[in-house]
């Protein structure tokens, strides 16, 4: 598939088929969230994929996924066969930029203006669902609701926090966000060349 066609195809979809997800393009899709940015090759993006029913029903309580159906949607998360959840540990950052290559001349950290553990964790989640895109299959995303929850529920380390949910699986028709509604910018709109303005 081409890259192009790989981000037109790709939207949050908020419903699944019964079927199951193949093991191994489920694996492809996991690991791309490895081949996102690393700020000073920190590589600090822990990923847990969730197939196990009773876990990913789990999920749907921690993510309040009652509302949503009251709400008129489907039941996706707990729907989906599979979840991919991408957590990242700003503490990996904080001890990669420690080290004796990434200190200042005079032996201090860094200053973070901008926390770059989140800018690489929304990398990994994008790769991910064009990953989902590129091997056939439909991807949504869901923020997490109550991090120490799931955290506890996966095992995940307590210095590393999960992002969000990414649902995985073969799309059925779904009832769209109601944001969808909303114009579309333009490039013109977004795009500025030398100065903003």
């Amino acid at each position: 598939m081409e890259f192009s066609d790989v981000l037109a195809r790709r939207r949050m979809v908020r419903n699944y088929t019964e079927e199951s997800v193949d093991r191994g393009r489920l694996q492809r899709v996991a690991a791309a969230a490895m081949r996102a940015p690393s700020a000073g090759n920190s590589q600090a993006i822990g990923v847990v994929v969730v197939t196990d029913e009773g876990v990913r029903r789990s999920i749907a309580e921690i993510a309040d996924e009652p509302e949503y159906v009251e709400a008129g949607f489907d039941p996706w998360i707990s729907k989906a066969p599979a979840h991919i959840v991408i957590s990242v540990s700003e503490q990996v950052y904080r001890d990669r930029y420690s080290e004796p290559d990434k200190l200042r001349a005079d032996g201090s950290q860094i200053e973070w203006p901008v926390p770059y553990w989140w800018v690489d964790a929304g990398a990994s989640l994008m790769a991910v669902l064009l990953a989902a895109v590129d091997e056939g299959l439909d991807a949504g995303f869901l923020g997490v609701h109550s991090a120490p929850r799931l955290s506890a529920l996966l095992g995940i380390p307590g210095h590393y926090r999960p992002i969000g949910v990414v649902t995985v699986g073969h799309g059925a028709p779904d009832r769209r966000s109601g944001s969808l509604g909303r114009p579309k910018k333009t490039a013109d709109d977004v795009i500025h060349h030398d100065h903003w303005g």
